[in-house]
């Protein structure tokens, strides 16, 4: 007969004990979960079939990869089909953070630490309006996620945002590939009907991130006003500061090539009102809003395709304007002062990543997520190398010797992540605040 799951709570003086015990021709008790006080089941919060002669409680779902890896796995999202590139993230914690990363467009995350969606997802953690990832892939989502945040599960909330994801895999195996060959395309197909040599062909035929302009497609379409601060534990997300006043005495132009809320967020509490721009804004454009200093974001996709801002940076570079890049932005001020990017083997995805202050020495543990690098080679004498990874050395800050422009290859604002790189933001505070004295 086939295998019936069936549970009960038992406790007493407040303590409550949930316990799930198969039943089958003799009947065999196997606690699964122990519980204090446990929340009501989510529609998920079931077990998996362990043999043949159990029903499947999720659809089936499969990645392949271009070389030929095969991933048998279920779905945890919606139905369909997505393409990209697969790369593998380290991070323990924020997934909802990634998720919604717009500097994951057109990819497969692959997130290694093997439990995701224990917390559930909630709104203040996003870090855009929706999911910008192609697609999910991890090890195991919990059947029961709990936390005082929570609105909704991790697996609900992919399929009500039609993002693919697929779990019971063997993540280390797909890093482990990663790693040696490099990042794949891939495909994820999820559903009733699996087509392996389909998903296969639909991964070869995807052209890869190289080259591929995707700036302009996260960017926004229209410019917006920006004053809300960080969020606090006490409190949550603050209410936008208005008037804005004294209280946030620099206005800074951001160009968004995918832009992170928390970036604007740490601007704010740094002092600054940001008016947030398309990627194509022309310099002459921005200008004329007369900022204090000018930001270039983080985004998705080759620096190198993007001349629409190389060339607006360029002009914007003969200006006394502070300019401050991160991620992508960092790459594109390269590229205006005349260095080269390259294209990483796996590219950096984490949130442990060491970077050393070349000036003080001081070793910075940073959150990363870049596929693309600024070869420091070939950086020009009128810029200088200011930070560089110490897990593969590559460089990962740059300052002008002449303009009060600089970038980090990393992601200061964290978010996930550690917050040692913070003070940056700081130095970009610095920069304008020594313009407008001189002004004066």
């Amino acid at each position: 007969m086939p295998t019936i799951w069936a549970g009960a709570t038992h406790g007493q003086h407040g303590a409550a004990y949930l316990e799930f015990a198969r039943v089958s021709a003799q009947p065999v008790t196997q606690p699964l979960y122990v519980l204090m006080s446990p929340p009501a089941l989510p529609a998920a919060a079931v077990a998996r079939p362990r043999s043949d002669s159990e029903i499947p409680l999720r659809k089936p779902a499969v990645l392949v990869l271009e070389d030929g890896s095969v991933f048998h796995g279920t779905s945890i999202g919606a139905d369909g089909t997505r393409v990209g590139e697969v790369v593998f993230n380290t991070a323990m914690s924020g997934y909802q953070e990634i998720l919604t990363d717009p500097s994951y467009l057109r990819q497969l995350v692959t997130l290694t630490y093997p439990h995701i969606g224990n917390v559930g997802v909630n709104p203040e953690d996003e870090e855009s309006g929706a999911v910008q990832a192609a697609g999910l892939i991890i090890r195991d989502l919990p059947i029961l996620p709990s936390n005082f945040r929570m609105q909704e599960t991790l697996d609900v909330y992919l399929e009500r945002q039609n993002v693919v994801g697929i779990a019971d895999i063997d993540t280390r195996r797909l890093t482990r590939i990663l790693r040696e060959k490099g990042a794949q395309n891939g495909c994820i197909l999820a559903g009733e009907t699996i087509d392996v040599d389909a998903a296969l062909a639909e991964a070869r035929g995807f052209p890869g991130l190289k080259g591929m302009d995707l700036a302009q497609h996260a960017s926004t379409q229209e410019a917006y006003c920006w004053t809300q601060g960080v969020w606090q534990l006490s409190t949550g997300l603050p209410e936008p500061v208005k008037p804005i006043g004294d209280q946030l005495p620099y206005h800074v132009v951001a160009y968004d090539y995918g832009i992170k809320r928390n970036i604007l967020r740490m601007l704010v509490e740094r002092g600054c009102h940001v008016t947030v721009v398309p990627a194509h804004m022309p310099a002459a454009t921005v200008l004329a809003l007369e900022p204090d200093g000018v930001f270039l974001s983080n985004g998705p996709g080759d620096p190198e395709p993007c001349d629409y801002a190389i060339d607006a940076i360029r002009e914007l570079l003969e200006t006394d304007i502070p300019m401050f890049g991160i991620c992508l932005g960092h790459q594109l001020l390269g590229l205006a002062c005349g260095a080269r990017t390259l294209k990483m083997k796996f590219g950096h995805h984490g949130a442990n990543h060491p970077v050393q202050d070349l000036k003080t020495g001081v070793v910075m543990i940073s959150s990363q997520n870049h596929g693309f690098a600024v070869d420091e080679d070939s950086l020009p004498p009128t810029v200088e190398a200011t930070h560089r990874s110490l897990f593969d050395g590559s460089l990962q800050g740059i300052h002008h010797r002449e303009r009060p422009a600089f970038s980090f290859q990393g992601h200061p604002e964290a978010s996930p992540g550690p917050h040692d790189v913070a003070p940056v933001f700081d130095h970009f505070i610095d920069l304008m605040r020594e313009r407008k004295a001189n002004l004066v």
